[in-house]
């Protein structure tokens, strides 16, 4: 059986979470405890050295410990219902906005978000090494995320979808991105038309509500 070793409230497994429902995989779940810190523990270490979730194990006992390695596998081991792009054009659009949003969007919320918080003083980044905060990331962060909505609104002007002309892992990334920057107080407003319809489109996808 396929395992996702997940967190409910944390955005880099619901990528996961939702890639898996959207190929429609069936599979088991773990919970890790983020909040007390079960990812920093001897036992998760043994799994993902790296102390970060999502972890997929595989039905023959690979492990894979990010969204990457996750998203490869999956597409080639169901490539029924293509997500990553079907010819030589399409995957390598979808691998770069794949990535802007990843990096434009997702790491800039974190950014923003790990570097103001209290609770991560010591934790400004994911993974088994703590760094101390540095409060000028944050405000670049909370600029860059303001930025990335702007760069979506424009993209998604008389577009369905942001990369090809069909749903794709970039329709996933970006709506995590887009939930989650709630937590740095940024969300769609009447200046992104054209966002505020593609998110509500994206919430017609029983997926998107993982």
């Amino acid at each position: 059986m396929i395992t996702l070793y997940d967190c409910s409230t944390a955005p880099s497994p619901r990528r996961a979470r939702i890639l898996l429902a959207e190929k429609g995989v069936t599979h088991e779940t773990v919970q890790v405890d983020l909040r007390n810190g079960e990812q920093l523990g001897e036992a998760f270490r043994q799994l993902n050295p790296q102390c970060t979730v999502p972890v997929l194990q595989t039905d023959d006992g690979l492990l894979l410990t990010d969204n990457a390695a996750i998203a490869a596998w999956l597409e080639a081991r169901f490539p029924e219902h293509p997500l990553m792009g079907s010819t030589p054009a399409e995957k390598a659009e979808v691998a770069s906005w794949n990535w802007r949003v990843e990096f434009e969007g997702l790491v800039a919320i974190a950014e923003a978000l790990r570097n103001s918080v209290p609770a991560m003083a010591n934790r400004a980044l994911p993974g088994p090494v703590d760094y101390q905060q540095i409060p000028e990331l944050a405000q670049r962060g909370l600029a860059r995320v303001q930025q990335f909505f702007v760069t979506l609104n424009e993209r998604l002007a008389g577009r369905e979808f942001i990369a090809t002309d069909r749903f794709s892992i970039v329709d996933i990334t970006a709506v995590v991105a887009v939930d989650f920057a709630r937590i740095v107080k940024v969300k769609p407003e009447e200046q992104h038309p054209h966002l505020q319809r593609w998110r509500e489109a994206m919430a017609q996808r029983p997926a998107t509500a993982l």
